[in-house]
């Protein structure tokens, strides 16, 4: 069994860590929430005083942050994971963060000799507790297959998309399509129902027509057709509105700097401020969107 260092245990870090425990692993963590280290603790893990004390004398060292400048300072500011990890170390950044910084950390964790991927996940707080996150991991060839064993105990599905930066790539690219998706299925259920179809009977139809995604058969954004959507919890997120804005806003960054037309992802993007941040929403499910479509159509 391996010993990991992991830093950032919170509300998807926090599963992760403990199921590698329940796998046996043994898992010294470290976040600025006491709070979340005694989740893990309580689960058998150990406590570290600080970032670098978590990953002393480990193996295999996982972070998982909010935003790509934790990420920079953890692994590259003074007293940084790369300089305090021993030669060979292997690094799982599963943070969803730009890609430039994702490749900028793996060079120089490489240039240090160590081995590293970028490994975000999809699946919520549901997947990492349950298991069945889908990782998509860039890196080298060599350091993706170190790290499979360990997110087949994290994970459902585990891609490896390429070079370094293309796990970010992948992951952006992905929510891109679903905040599209999720906006398209609020502004459908939302004019069915004003022009007279009521909801299940629409679900019913589309979700075995060409209508068929994600955002309607598995979660669906309106009451009732699927009862374990979060529109059935009052919203409460598994994915929230906030981190829907994050990753657009990823997305739309990277579209500008290689030069692609993201229409729809700008557009996307923009929806999802308004609704996070102006109408202060961002703790609710990103599905919940449609009640901002819904207010504007005097539902």
């Amino acid at each position: 069994m391996a010993k990991i260092g992991f830093v950032g245990v919170g509300n998807m870090g926090g599963p992760m860590a403990i199921n590698l425990i329940k796998a046996g692993h043994e898992v010294t963590c470290y976040d600025l929430s006491s709070a979340a280290v005694d989740k893990v603790v309580g689960a058998g893990g150990k406590a570290a005083s600080s970032a670098t004390d978590a990953v002393d004398r480990k193996e295999i060292v996982i972070t998982m942050l909010p935003k790509g400048d934790h990420v920079r300072a953890v692994y590259l500011g003074e007293d940084g994971l790369i300089q305090a990890a021993e030669e060979g170390t292997l690094f799982i950044d599963s943070s969803t963060i730009d890609v430039a910084t994702a490749r900028d950390v793996a060079k120089v964790a490489h240039d240090a000799g160590m081995m590293m991927i970028d490994a975000p996940v999809s699946g919520g707080v549901g997947g990492a507790e349950g298991g069945t996150l889908t990782f998509m991991c860039g890196g080298p060839e060599a350091a993706f297959e170190k790290a499979k064993p360990i997110l087949d105990v994290m994970g459902g599905k585990i891609v490896h998309a390429g070079g370094a930066g293309n796990g970010q790539v992948a992951k952006i690219c992905n929510n891109m399509v679903l905040g599209i998706s999720m906006l398209a299925a609020g502004e459908a259920f939302t004019l069915a129902e004003k022009l007279g179809l009521d909801a299940q009977t629409f679900f019913d139809i589309v979700s075995t027509s060409s209508g068929y995604c994600w955002s309607i058969n598995v979660y669906c954004p309106v009451p009732g057709p699927v009862p374990t959507s979060p529109a059935n919890r009052d919203y409460q997120p598994g994915f929230s509105a906030e981190n829907m804005l994050k990753d657009l806003r990823l997305s739309q960054q990277a579209a500008e700097q290689s030069g692609v037309d993201t229409h729809m992802g700008h557009e996307a993007m923009e929806l999802y401020e308004r609704f996070a941040e102006a109408m202060n929403q961002g703790g609710k499910d990103f599905s919940g969107i449609i009640r901002m479509i819904q207010e504007k159509s005097g539902g």
